[in-house]
């Protein structure tokens, strides 16, 4: 993985290149970057740049054995801890176990999401977790010698997810590492790392990836016209993930578009024998497609909200669904939209909490059938 490899992200680049060039590399870091951002990818190119043999003024030689042994991630001295769970064929799950699956995946595309990961590992329905054999596994693999490298690096992806009962066999380990130790976390939400984990590292921020850069990439890497990657990067808000997912699952975002305008009309006439039938064909979708379907509605009641206050050169919202986000967006006001939001941003924080979704689901439909009848009520 080289830094050219990453989509954007050159100041944060030219940083991490310094910290190698003047001797200044901190033994454990965080690379912290919304979902997209590529923070991952770029974790990796900083190991490689780390470890290779003969560095370039911007990136890796890629011609060394180091870098070759990468680009594999095959390299001895590159180890990886990231989110699983028991599957049909693995009943005693570690990352080691999934090493195959993780190498494809990074190597095919290392922008993925949390949930794409549990997808392929056939765990949709479940939440990954880092559990207390991986713990142990860090331990033991990091005490030993490099084979090597000059540095042996851990890669944790997701530390959001480590089990909160086995983080204290970390912290020691993060705090006084054995010589020539690396740690790089890899995480999306700082809010969700344990205190004591986060307060060992040394925080390398990320933000959305430019407009310019992300629309550059589209066109080169998928061939799509000006037009497309225009459409494209407004409505990724600057995620390379979310940019891909509508480059090829329209037919997610038209059942999202279906589904919300069934939705809100059935919450507004507050027929809740229907609203229960529309729970079951909610509730028959795997966890992660039930948060994407949100965090679709969050979006449209924003776009509602702009439509409201006479911002109508959007290009979001298109054909027979602007027709019906125009005559929907009167319910939706600057009033509303707060307790509108913060009730469908806290039914995607308890799916991730294993909520049980038919309960969820009519819940939230009562509060926004509320919320829209008081769209005049502060």
């Amino acid at each position: 993985m080289y830094f050219s490899d990453v989509i954007g992200q050159r100041a944060v680049k030219e940083k991490l290149i310094s910290t190698v060039t003047e001797n200044r590399v901190s033994h454990a870091q965080l690379f912290l970057g919304p979902e997209g951002s590529g923070n991952l990818p770029l974790a990796i190119a900083y190991a490689q740049y780390i470890s290779c043999e003969d560095k370039l003024p911007k990136d890796s030689c890629g011609i060394c054995h180091s870098c070759l042994l990468f680009s594999k991630l095959a390299h001895p001295d590159l180890h990886f801890i990231y989110p699983i769970n028991k599957t049909k064929e693995v009943q005693k799950p570690t990352s080691g176990k999934f090493i195959n699956q993780w190498r494809e995946m990074v190597l095919t595309s290392p922008y993925f999401s949390l949930g794409q990961w549990y997808n392929t590992l056939g765990i949709e329905n479940k939440q990954g977790i880092i559990n207390n054999d991986d713990c142990n596994d860090i331990i033991k693999k990091l005490s030993l010698k490099s084979f090597e490298s000059e540095y042996k690096i851990m890669i944790i992806w997701m530390p959001e997810q480590l089990y909160h009962s086995v983080a204290p066999k970390l912290l020691k380990i993060l705090e006084e590492p054995p010589e020539k130790t690396l740690f790089l976390l890899v995480a999306e939400n700082q809010e969700k790392i344990i205190k004591t984990i986060l307060s060992r590292t040394q925080i390398v921020k990320l933000g959305w990836i430019d407009p310019k850069d992300l629309k550059k990439a589209i066109i080169s890497k998928h061939n799509t016209s000006e037009k497309k990657a225009d459409f494209l990067v407004d409505y990724s808000d600057g995620s390379y993930i979310e940019t891909i997912r509508l480059l090829v699952s329209n037919e997610t975002r038209e059942y999202n578009s279906r589904e919300f305008k069934n939705w809100m009309r059935l919450c507004f006439k507050t027929d809740w024998i229907q609203t229960t039938d529309w729970i079951e064909t909610i509730v028959k979708l795997g966890r992660e497609r039930q948060k994407s379907f949100l965090k679709y509605c969050l979006e449209m009641i924003r776009q509602c909200l702009l439509i409201g206050y006479g911002i109508n050169e959007l290009k979001r919202v298109e054909g027979e669904d602007k027709v019906f986000f125009t005559k929907f967006s009167p319910f939706v006001s600057g009033h509303n939209c707060i307790q509108l939001t913060n009730a469908l941003n806290k039914a995607h924080q308890n799916i991730e909490r294993n909520a049980n979704p038919r309960l969820l689901f009519m819940d939230l439909s009562i509060k926004l059938a509320s919320h829209l009848k008081n769209k005049y009520v502060a």
